[in-house]
Order: structure tokens, then sequence, then C-alpha cells
């Protein structure tokens, strides 16, 4: 069993954009290949759980966002981080535009059932492994599945919790707070040491 840093995509490995439907709108941070590469190096496992609700929304389609996201990993490698494991993707949301995707489901954070996916896929122990993003909700599927959680101050973090049909338990707080993914991998490697 191998630990993870699982990953949020949008304010967390590229900065967050209203509405991403197209390759050519992903930048990546400064910070971010570097954080990558370290904690590839300490070897994690690198895995992106991720709300897509623009495919409930019909703006896109799945195979679109599987477009962008086979755009990040490029340039994220060509900028010297390593390929990432897994990129796990949740197009539902409860009151989606597209019937099919009107689905009250279990992968959709604040739920955990991307990262229990990928843990099942990979072999991955949680209770070693880390969930990094930059909403409540990332932080509330990482406390539930077992992970210690750090919210990054890159996106979202001061927005309102995306609509769920899940509650919002604030009694869970992250174990870390942070400016960007750099701070959270030099907290993780740290943790890793004690």
């Amino acid at each position: 069993m191998k630990a993870a840093v699982f990953l949020d995509r949008d304010g967390v490995l590229i900065e967050d954009v209203h509405l991403l439907t197209r390759p050519e709108q992903v930048v990546i941070p400064s910070g971010v290949s570097a954080a990558l590469r370290a904690l590839g190096a300490a070897g994690f496992k690198l895995v992106v759980v991720s709300n897509q609700p623009v495919v409930a929304r019909g703006l896109v389609s799945e195979l679109d966002v599987r477009a962008v996201n086979i755009h990040m990993d490029s340039l994220l490698q060509r900028a010297g981080a390593p390929p990432l494991d897994g990129i796990y993707v949740c197009p539902h949301h409860p009151n989606a535009t597209l019937p099919a995707y009107r689905v009250d489901c279990d992968c959709r954070k604040p739920r955990p059932g991307m990262i229990l996916q990928a843990a099942q896929d990979h072999q991955i122990a949680l209770q070693q492994s880390f969930l990094v993003g930059d909403r409540f909700t990332d932080i509330m599927a990482g406390a539930k599945a077992g992970c210690r959680t750090v919210l990054v101050q890159t996106g979202q973090h001061a927005a309102p919790p995306i609509e769920s049909p899940e509650a919002i338990d604030r009694s869970i707080a992250p174990d870390f707070v942070c400016e960007g993914l750099l701070g959270a991998s030099e907290w993780i490697l740290n943790q890793c040491k004690m």
C-alpha cells in the first residue's frame, strides 16, 4: 500500500478560471511543478480528484474535460513535474441542466467517492495520505476518506460551500492552511519525517 496526495484541480494545480472549458485556458501557477516533483520524489502517488459541474451544465462533454486534463498533465510534465498517477472527475450536479447528470452520487465532493475509488484502483493507504484543496468541501471529502488535509488559499477558499445534498459539517477543519501547493508539499514532507 502506498501513500498518495489527492489534489483538487482548479485553484490547486491550475489557476481557477470561472467555467474552464478549453485546454488553452489552463495556467499552471508558479511552484506547482516543483511541489509535485518533491512529492513524487518522496514516493507519493499524485491523484487528481475534481468536481466538474461544467459537464452537468451542458457546457462541455466528459471528453472535453479529459482533453483539458491531458493538456494540464502535459504542461506540468514540461515544467518538470512527474506524470499524474490518476485523474478522477465527477461530472454530476444535484441540479444539473442535463437530466443524465442530475445524480445524487457518491463521487461529488464533499463526499469521498472519488478518493475511495482511487484508493482501491491504486492500492493507496488512506491513513498515510493527504488531500490538498482550495474549498471546504475538498477538506470535508479528504477527512471523510481518512486522509490528513491541507487548505490552500489560492482559489475558492473563501467562497460559500458548493451546492450539495450532503450536509456541510463545520466541525471538520483542515490539518494545515497555507498559501499554495508549494507550502502544502513542504508541510506534507515534514509530516513524513516526524
